[in-house]
């Protein structure tokens, strides 16, 4: 059975849980150095205040048993690159395999392909280390476009980044 969820946007009470969650090595290894470990109160704080006031991308809070236990965001490129958007998205550990990151994901290339008319690609970054992260873009229709070896450093080793991607059209077709 699914576990049930919703998305919305962040709220400054959301800080207790956003710790709780985040504050995890298991998921800021596979994020970018910008998703600290130790992750604390006072980077909570900095998130959520980004998160609710920038016009720039649209990020949501994954709420599981009214608890913010995750997030997802979609941030919509600029001048040569304004045809696409970056996919961002973590899920707290203990709600891992219940099928709720993909079904946000796929919950969030909907509103952005029904939001914005002039995007028509969406892609996400995931390290090449990050299979559970590959699965859950596979699963929603992204297709791998590019990896570049041994680029990226992480905890001190390089790592492989992948480039996933899907189109309007490609989305539609499948749901």
């Amino acid at each position: 059975m699914e576990k049930e969820f919703k998305l919305r946007f962040w709220k400054k009470e959301d800080l207790g849980s956003l710790v709780k969650f985040a504050d995890n090595f298991s998921i800021a290894r596979n994020m970018t150095d910008m998703f600290p470990h130790p992750y604390s109160e006072a980077d909570g704080m900095r998130f959520i205040e980004f998160a609710t006031t920038t016009e720039e991308a649209h990020i949501f809070a994954i709420e599981v048993d009214g608890e913010a236990a995750g997030g997802i965001g979609i941030h919509p490129q600029h001048d040569i690159h304004r045809k696409n958007a970056e996919l961002g998205y973590w899920m707290g550990e203990p709600f891992w395999g219940m099928g709720i990151i993909s079904r946000a994901i796929r919950q969030t290339l909907d509103f952005t392909f029904r939001n914005y008319d002039e995007i028509d690609r969406i892609f996400a970054r995931p390290f090449g280390s990050n299979t559970a992260s590959q699965k859950v873009l596979e699963k929603n229709g992204f297709v791998l476009e590019a990896r570049f070896e041994k680029i990226l450093i992480k905890n001190g080793a390089l790592e492989d980044e992948l480039v996933y991607a899907i189109c309007r059209n490609n989305f539609y077709q499948e749901y």
